[in-house]
């Protein structure tokens, strides 16, 4: 019955995805089809798999292949279920919040298309994390990249969406080309590419052979998840793609190669090296400092999510690194408690970045820009956007209540706990990474103020702002849940903590859990005595109580009738042009690490009459990626160099041509002797 439930969603995104091609001439009923598959499937998957996950199950179901190495094998268990789970939970949200969403594209583009690539989107995506064989494995990789590539330049008529859409796939068919050569290598000394074949013979591979293909597989699956150099694909894609599609490729998509990554170095490769972990560490920390510090210098909002995708994942990088140290060190109660701590963020990124990425979709469906300095007083328009977007803003800024406060809480444990091994340089990195993880926080925080008050506070700097309009109930409930859920995996981490014990009882054969939860369920203790206890859960009900405190003063001691007044204006009629800007607002930091971004400011001023009467004033400021004008642009231009010089071979004459099929063949015949 089991094996049932885990594969009808399956031919559910399959009739969604046929049915939105088959109705596409209906645009409505295109979407019911569509989307309603979407959602049931995505709420049946959760559930089969948040169940498989408590009770601690794994499933297996094969199909015969029709050609040699193709045996197609599914495995559910607790790794493959929890991200199941996880991808299952945002579609729902994201399918609620499409049912409406997608209406803007009747008579624009095809909504057939689009409900025919949202649901292969989810299946590839869903069968990348059940795939038990390698060469399934990349055909569904392979499928989940260039469907979610369609998605991307779904807006083909912008020239900013096709681009987004090239680099995407440049970059992520590199890290696909090292993924392959990683199974390859497994090939040659299994004769097979089943994953089972992989974690028999893995860990007695020679050191130097494992070391490389950790070095494969980091830098291939790094790619799809948008590390540090490897980044540069993602501030591009996220923001040209549909926002709903957008929620899922930050909230899920690059998490799937977290997945693939885990199970390659915890299962295949027996992660003993001490390095390894350091690796993973540094550049975690590397990519989130840095992807939080460029977020801070953005005003497209979705370019803004984006980067903090990035910071997010080296969040998630420092847990697994961390879990990778404590392995090799044979430390296994802390490595389950790091990679407990990697996991958590993984769900909780996904909440509270689907989250605000269908906030951004519901404030550009209103005011038609993404730019965060053509909007203000949005909070008074739409509500109820403007409190879900706060939400998945205290959320992301690790914040208690709300969940991130919590996973990154358990990532400062692991850091602070790798201060008290043996080992002298990890006594010295991992305080330093605990301290930039700090920075990042607090940076991340003040982003989010600004993203938040020059977003929905203040006046109406644009018409469009001042026309805008509350979202859809649809949109409203698909973003209502997501809010929900950053509440309660905040509120009640412990039952999310016990979910998670199965899945290190699979990796690692570790359980931590009963040394991490009060017997009354309400609090989390430190695996390492020294650390302090946490409950969000008590501190949420004291936040609830104290709620009506300042209220209940005031009424008490102050009574007062309520009178509205313009805001006090020192006798000036205040306009948008006098409010804060975004650019006013980061500027400082940007004049902190001026080393670091680079700025080209541009300053324009005209006169009616010089020195002191101003006609106009115009200030631009650019910061430089690093990364893209030093690293990827003199690749770009070496590899443009090699084909003109390529080119002139093309000389057009058949006469030529066919002396090269000659040369060719007198070398073939050389090399075959």
């Amino acid at each position: 019955m089991q094996s049932f439930l885990l594969i009808l969603p399956l031919f559910l995104y399959l009739a969604g995805a046929i049915s939105s091609l088959w109705f596409s001439a209906r645009p409505s009923k295109s979407v019911r089809w569509a989307f309603g598959c979407a959602l049931g499937a995505s709420f049946l998957s959760f559930l089969t798999s948040l169940s498989l996950l408590i009770s601690g199950t794994s499933l297996r179901v094969s199909f015969p292949g029709f050609l040699p190495y193709t045996r197609f094998e599914i495995l559910a268990d607790g790794l493959s279920n929890y991200f199941i789970g996880i991808i299952s939970l945002l579609a729902c949200a994201t399918t609620l919040f499409s049912f409406a969403y997608v209406r803007e594209y009747f008579g624009r583009k095809s909504v057939g298309f689009l409900g025919f690539s949202y649901n292969i989107f989810l299946l590839s995506m869903i069968l990348v994390t059940l795939a038990n064989n390698a060469l399934m494995f990349i055909i569904f990789w392979e499928l989940m990249t260039v469907i979610s590539y369609f998605l991307v330049i779904f807006e083909d008529t912008q020239e900013e969406a096709r681009r987004a859409g090239f680099i995407y796939l440049v970059m992520t068919h590199v890290g696909s080309a090292l993924i392959l050569v990683t199974f390859f290598i497994f090939f040659q000394f299994t004769n097979s590419f089943d994953f089972d074949d992989f974690r028999q013979t893995g860990p007695t591979l020679s050191v130097i052979l494992r070391s490389l293909l950790f070095l494969l597989t980091f830098i291939g699956f790094g790619t799809k998840a948008g590390i540090i150099p490897l980044h540069v694909w993602l501030p591009h894609a996220h923001p040209s793609a549909p926002s709903n599609i957008s929620a899922l490729m930050s909230g899920v998509m690059i998490k799937t190669a977290i997945y693939a990554f885990i199970r390659v170095v915890y299962s295949f490769l027996g992660a003993d090296q001490l390095w390894w972990g350091l690796v993973v560490l540094m550049i975690g920390a590397l990519s989130a400092l840095l992807g939080v510090m460029y977020a801070l210098m953005e005003h497209d909002l979705k370019r803004l999510l984006a980067y903090h995708s990035i910071e997010n994942i080296g969040i998630i990088s420092m847990g697994i690194g961390m879990a990778l140290i404590f392995l090799s060190l044979k430390h296994y109660p802390l490595a389950a408690l790091a990679t407990i701590a990697g996991l958590y963020h993984v769900m909780n990124h996904a909440m509270f970045k689907g989250l605000l990425f269908l906030c951004s979709g519901s404030i550009l469906q209103a005011t038609h820009t993404r730019n965060i300095e053509d909007l203000g007083g949005l909070i008074k328009k739409m509500p109820w956007t403007a409190f879900y977007f706060l939400i998945g803003s205290v959320s992301i800024s690790a914040l208690p209540p709300f969940n991130g406060f919590v996973s990154e809480w358990l990532t400062y444990q692991s850091l602070l706990s790798g201060g008290m091994l043996s080992s002298v340089p990890i006594k010295v990195i991992a305080p330093l990474v605990g301290a930039i993880l700090a920075l990042t926080g607090a940076l991340a925080a003040t982003c989010f103020v600004k993203a938040f008050g020059i977003t929905f506070l203040a006046l109406p700097r644009s018409e469009h702002a001042r026309k805008a309009q509350e979202a859809p109930p649809a949109m409203k409930m698909g973003m209502g849940l997501l809010a929900l859920m950053c509440g309660v995996s905040g509120v009640l981490p412990t039952f999310f903590i016990s979910l998670l014990d199965h899945v290190t009882v699979s990796l690692l054969n570790t359980s931590v859990s009963e040394k991490m939860i009060y017997p009354a369920g309400l609090a989390l203790i430190p695996v390492e005595s020294r650390f302090s206890s946490l409950s969000t859960t008590t501190l949420a009900l004291l936040l609830l109580a104290f709620l009506p405190v300042p209220w209940i003063l005031i009424r008490l001691f102050r009574p007062f009738r309520q009178r509205i007044h313009e805001t006090w204006n020192c006798g000036i009629k205040l306009n948008p042009r006098m409010e804060y800007t975004a650019t006013a607002f980061s500027n400082p930091i940007q004049m902190v690490f001026k080393k670091l971004y680079q700025p080209r400011e541009e300053v324009r001023i005209s006169y009616l009459k010089k020195p002191y009467f101003l006609k106009s004033l115009v200030y631009q400021s650019h910061i430089t990626s690093i990364f893209e004008e030093r690293l990827y642009r003199p690749i770009q231009q070496a590899i443009l160099r090699l084909s003109h010089r390529v080119r002139t071979m093309q000389t057009g004459s058949i006469h030529t041509y066919l002396a090269y099929i000659f040369m060719t063949l007198i070398l073939l015949l050389i090399f075959a002797r």
